[in-house]
């Protein structure tokens, strides 16, 4: 291993962030749909409590409070539904979202969906699939042109994919590559949603596409509509502590599955998966590889799963101090640094501090290859041909930010609470979801 970089600021470093969220605006439809369809789009409604919802095809979907707690004092966290008045116009404002990257010292940064779902189950339900997809394509439009086009090089853009058809996925995915974007979100574990899995010829148009283009496909924690939940018993505390963790289960489908083999231009990334469980999981899938790839039949040709997982799978990360130091291990090249704004998990607005205190021991190269290097290759993503590199860095970036306050605000709302210990039943039932 290379000797560490000498004096690595904070200042200096560049930061593009692979998972962030975006709070949807009210207004994401408007001039976006054919006009038979108009009537018929998402709206957001204001409930009786102060609550705001987006209602569609009668179902109310409201903004849950972890989503959108940026800026909030963190004893006032909670799943309760918000409205936009409680949230920090960043999570739904673009222009204030850059302003609160720029604070954060955040470069870039791709921002996945919210009320839609991770992968547009929510339009996937749409009875009338004419409907779905006229919303969906109006929604990924929105994200394209709207959401990451008011500021060029600020956002890596991702799609929705039409998850009921994969020759309609095919065909977004070739739609939205003509307008710059090459990510789309997916299911860590698809037959979850009703879909067939990653072992069946089913996706096949998807990956294909996929593979034409250069599209990464993002498998987001959660993206299944299910997390491992051990016991509605358990503290909350368990379920958020296994939430990266969860994210082996997909990975260990995925690598052994036909995808990998069949598509080998199809590259995937681990989103807000973490990387400190990768070592063992490598070692565990080449030793299981060794010992019984006699009688399973599986077939990487000369290499071993590890080698195949590192060219192929992107990992991402908030904090993860343990990642980093096996990080040859995981393979330097596809790290990828996130800062989840602005979800209960994110480290905004001290990113820049607190990975900091991770990068100690690594060259200025694997810095720069996991700070933003890796996710500019791997997304085509390019912020420099939109503002000189010098222009980039946290310090630079905090220097036009000085004016943005980026103290916790009390939303000065009661937040309803147990009356025991917060466990996942009881936090349920306070937010009355149970």
């Amino acid at each position: 291993m290379a000797d560490p970089a000498p004096e690595l600021r904070v200042e200096d470093l560049i930061l593009v962030s692979v998972d962030d969220h975006v709070v949807e605006p009210p207004d994401l439809f408007e001039g976006r749909l054919p006009a038979a369809y108009v009537d018929l789009a998402p709206r957001v409604i204001t409930k009786d409590d102060g609550t705001d919802v987006w209602l569609y095809e009668g179902q109310e979907l409201p903004n849950i409070g972890l989503n959108a707690v940026a800026g909030r004092p963190p004893e006032e966290y909670g799943i309760e539904p918000a409205a936009f008045s409680d949230m920090r116009p960043g999570c739904y404002d673009v222009d204030q979202r850059v302003r609160d990257m720029d604070a954060n010292g955040v470069l870039g940064s791709l921002c996945f969906p919210s009320f839609p779902q991770f992968c547009g189950q929510l339009f996937a339900r749409t009875e009338d699939k004419d409907v779905a997809l006229a919303m969906l394509r109006a929604y990924n439009d929105w994200h394209i042109d709207d959401w990451c086009g008011a500021h060029p090089g600020r956002f890596i853009p991702l799609a929705l994919p039409a998850i009921w058809d994969p020759e309609l996925m095919a065909a977004e995915v070739r739609r939205v590559a003509a307008k710059g974007c090459r990510a789309v979100t997916f299911s860590e574990n698809p037959e979850k949603l009703g879909w067939p899995s990653f072992h069946s010829p089913h996706w096949d148009p998807f990956w294909q596409a996929c593979t034409d283009e250069g599209t990464v496909v993002c498998l987001h924690i959660g993206s299944s509509s299910q997390m491992v939940v051990t016991s509605v018993e358990a503290p909350i505390n368990v379920m958020i502590t296994l939430q990266p963790m969860n994210m082996v289960q997909a990975a260990a489908d995925l690598l052994w599955s036909r995808v990998i083999t069949e598509f080998p231009g199809v590259r995937f990334a681990l989103s807000e998966g973490g990387i400190g469980w990768i070592p063992y999981f490598l070692e565990r899938a080449d030793y299981v590889y060794k010992h019984h790839k006699a009688w399973t039949g599986s077939d990487f040709g000369d290499r071993l799963p590890s080698e195949v997982f590192m060219d192929r799978v992107m990992t991402c990360f908030i904090d993860d101090t343990f990642g980093l130091k096996n990080r040859d291990d995981i393979g330097i090249d596809h790290i990828c640094w996130e800062c989840d704004y602005p979800h209960s998990d994110s480290t905004w607005p001290r990113s820049p501090e607190v990975l900091h205190e991770s990068l100690s021991d690594l060259t200025r190269a694997e810095v720069d290859a996991i700070t933003h290097r890796n996710a500019m290759r791997d997304f085509h993503y390019d912020p420099f041909a939109h503002r000189p590199r010098e222009q980039c860095t946290v310090g630079a970036l905090r220097a036009g930010a000085a004016d943005v306050d980026v103290s916790p605000h009390s939303s000065g709302k009661p937040i309803a609470r147990p009356d025991g210990p917060v466990t996942i039943s009881s936090i349920l039932a306070a937010a009355g979801q149970r």
